[in-house]
């Protein structure tokens, strides 16, 4: 992901360097297309434009693993919050990379790092006398035995006209005020649902009030110089006009950074007090020169990426936290607010499981690409946008494919064809294109959407930044048109020669303008144009778009393109209709229809025959009547399986899937296969790991959970199958096969599913209707 193997940049004297952090996503769920949006590309797209720009650049993230959610999440699905945080980092690590997330370092805040950094903050605070102890009343459970944290608090928002039912004890999600859980209306513990008394506890606090003028001379100053974003000044403004409190930053808990003090030893801090100190502990695990990032704000510019929700934290208490550590830290200069992308009639929602998750879009047949490009035309920079399939359609084929598609794969195409009709794929030369009046007209425009498109960019306007980008593209189609260069070929050769070498340059300047959009399209664009990625650049670092004004001198004369080939493809209204279907609802729902799915099939499989493929029908101990097959059931040759021994080489509880495994098995071939096994409840993890096992090898790849299986392990089972055995005796499993065997060969892909058809079970991903063409080799 990114440049993580790589040597750790520092900052460089007389150079812009540029320090990049988005909101660390927490690590109780899959990110949605909200939170991706939101934080992560945002933050990918603009630190892109910086590397492209020159400037020496760091882009810094990882997950946010402390705290109440966490322990939540843990007791949901009955395992320890170190185990809830490795689950969900993988996956979260996982879908950033499918979206070309460029992270210099993705990290942890659970790490050696993170606690060192933040007692270090924490002692500097405690030194400078910026801390107070006082007793707070909380909720206590009576019934769970313990202090309830806020997130562990759910209850009636006290807001007047707000009244929102299931608001967080920490804040409420409708109207985004903070809260102590003690505020709420009609409390219950998020656990047992009983109500809880209010305790009096003993914790540490920030004083906020005596660090109000450090902090509003920054925000005064860095909010112009930084030019903020307007939602973000004025969620700013909104906390300093209520006035400034003490904030608590220790918290009843067990999973987080231990409180460095005798008489808090048994507590930790408080998730906002230690989450932002993450984006330091990360730079640290990525350099150990770290400080020279995060303290020399006369060399460093800080650029924060969050949704709406997040400013409070990063313009009031983690700027505090650090001006009263007094250390001259690298503070916030630029921060990048986006406001709710919402889902078809209603809101994303991780708690709530409802809209498209960053493993839904991976798991799509639409490219990355698109994925990025829909997420940042519609990014809710000023007010709420709304995500629906019929816009993704609409922008996919008619951006996508009409405007960009459609003009750089006219000049490529043109270009490759053979002389006579094209230039053999090599670029002509343009003399005289200074004086070409319709390059001259295409050329001044192109120019001055550079300069938009720059200083868009510079300000952090990334939809403005795209909208301009793809302007030059309709250009360029329209440069196309005017010129009739399919006449001009023919007719005037050598204005013919000057419009295909300009627009060849325009192909490569929108794949340079658009890289920070959608880098593998870019990619793409490079190897049609015959030329390495590294070559991509917008201008130096004085802003210098000469090439912007001369695009027929960008591509030398005598090069020879690529292959021309489309770069987007068409989404059909049937394709919209089964995704607006296979998402609609929450996961709860999904998982439900997903089962009544794979129960319906699993009736049908009963209807089917297998046979040893001898033309012999299985042996069977009583013949009846209602057992000879029907004009519905299918026949299926035992001998169009391909079944060999493979080795486990790998195995590991699949991180979505608490009944599923997932295994690199090694079957003969040059590298080994992924595949995935519903064994967990039958067999243990250790039983499992460097065994010989039989394997289904020509099953059509098929995706379950957010993981591509490439196979099927085979496994025999008695007939309650409450043993199940893997073996790797072929004759056992033939035996099986032809029904001479007690034992009952089984694919355990799901729980949910102990449906079996004669003597072999397939999943419901390999099967449709009974058709076995989904195996794809005899």
């Amino acid at each position: 992901m990114g440049d993580e193997e790589k040597d750790p940049k520092l900052p460089i004297p007389g150079k812009r360097n540029i320090l990049i952090t988005s909101a660390l996503p927490y690590v109780n769920n899959v990110p949605h297309l909200g939170n991706i949006i939101g934080c992560v590309l945002s933050a990918d797209v603009f630190a892109r434009y910086c590397r492209l720009r020159g400037y020496n650049t760091i882009y810094i993230c990882g997950t946010d693993e402390y705290g109440t959610a966490t322990e939540t999440k843990a007791m949901e699905e009955n395992c320890t919050p170190k185990q809830i945080c490795d689950k969900y980092h993988a996956i979260h690590k996982d879908v950033y990379k499918w979206f070309d997330i460029s992270f210099d370092k993705f990290g942890r805040t659970s790490s050696p790092q993170q606690t060192e950094v933040c007692q270090l903050i924490f002692k500097k605070l405690l030194d400078n006398n910026w801390l107070s102890e006082n007793t707070m009343q909380q909720l206590y459970c009576d019934t769970c035995k313990r202090f309830l944290a806020d997130r562990l608090v759910e209850g009636t928002c006290p807001t007047k006209d707000c009244d929102y039912d299931s608001a967080r004890g920490d804040q409420c999600e409708k109207c985004g005020k903070l809260l102590n859980p003690t505020e709420l209306k009609d409390p219950r513990c998020k656990v047992c649902h009983t109500t809880p008394r209010i305790r009096d506890t003993d914790h540490l606090f920030l004083e906020l009030p005596l660090l109000k003028d450090k902090l509003e001379a920054y925000i005064n100053h860095m909010s112009v110089a930084g030019s903020w974003s307007q939602n973000a000044i004025q969620a700013t403004n909104a906390w300093l006009k209520e006035g400034l409190k003490p904030r608590c930053i220790t918290r009843d808990l067990k999973w987080g950074v231990p409180v460095p003090h005798e008489k808090y030893k048994d507590k930790v801090f408080y998730v906002w007090f230690d989450a932002p100190i993450g984006y330091i502990s990360i730079t640290a695990c990525y350099t150990p020169d770290w400080e020279k990032w995060w303290k020399d704000p006369e060399n460093v510019e800080l650029y924060q990426f969050m949704g709406k929700d997040n400013v409070p934290f990063h313009t009031v208490m983690f700027p505090s936290t650090l001006l009263g550590a007094a250390e001259n830290w690298t503070l916030m200069k630029t921060i990048s607010v986006t406001e709710y992308l919402n889902y078809e009639a209603g809101k994303f929602s991780k708690s709530k499981g409802v809209g498209v998750f960053g493993n839904d879009a991976r798991d799509s047949s639409i490219p990355t690409e698109v994925w990025r490009y829909y997420l940042l035309t519609n990014r809710p920079e000023v007010s709420d946008t709304l995500f629906t399939w019929a816009d993704l359609q609409a922008k996919l084929n008619s951006e996508l494919l009409n405007n960009l598609g459609n003009f750089i794969n006219r000049v490529l195409s043109f270009i490759a064809k053979p002389p006579g009709s094209g230039y053999g794929s090599t670029i002509p030369d343009a003399s005289g294109a200074e004086s070409h009046l319709l390059t001259k007209t295409l050329t001044e425009k192109v120019g001055k959407y550079v300069e938009q498109y720059l200083e868009a960019m510079e300000k952090v306007k990334l939809k403005q930044g795209l909208k301009t980008a793809m302007s030059i593209s309709s250009e360029g189609n329209a440069y196309l048109q005017d010129s009739q260069f399919w006449r001009l070929y023919k007719e005037d050769p050598a204005s013919c020669s000057i419009v295909m070498k300009t627009s060849v340059g325009l192909v490569y300047l929108l794949a340079s303008l658009l890289e920070p959009f959608m880098p593998s399209f870019s990619v793409e664009v490079l190897k049609q144009l015959n030329l390495p990625p590294e070559t991509l650049s917008l201008c130096d670092e004085k802003g210098d778009i000469d090439k912007a004004r001369r695009p027929w001198d960008i591509i030398p004369s005598g090069h020879k393109i690529g292959t021309p080939q489309p770069l987007f493809k068409e989404l059909k209204d049937e394709t919209v209709e089964f995704y607006r279907e296979k998402f609609a609802g929450s996961q709860a729902d999904r998982i439900v229809k997903a089962e009544a799915e794979a129960q319906k099939i699993a009736e049908q499989m009963k209807k089917t025959k297998v046979s040893d493929g001898t033309g012999k029908k299985q042996r069977q101990s009583k013949p009846a009547a209602e057992d000879k097959p029907k004009a519905t059931e299918l026949e299926v040759s035992v001998s169009r399986l391909d079944i060999r021994v493979g080795l486990i080489k790998k195995v590991q509880k699949h991180p979505d899937a608490d009944s599923l495994y997932v295994e690199e098995i090694d079957v003969g071939e040059e590298l080994p296969r992924t595949v995935v096994s519903g064994l967990v409840k039958y067999i243990p993890l250790e039983e499992m790991q460097n065994r010989k096992v039989c394997v289904l090898c020509n099953l059509k790849p098929a995706t379950m959970r957010g993981i591509k299986s490439q196979a099927m392990v085979l496994a025999v089972s008695n007939d309650d199958h409450s043993k199940v055995h893997l073996s790797t005796n072929f004759s056992i499993l033939v035996e099986a096969l032809n029904h001479t065997s007690p034992l009952t060969l089984r694919k355990l892909p799901f729980t949910c599913c102990s449906c079996n058809f004669q003597a072999i079970l397939l999943p419901k991903w390999a099967l449709h209707l009974g058709n076995f063409d989904y195996l794809t080799a005899d």
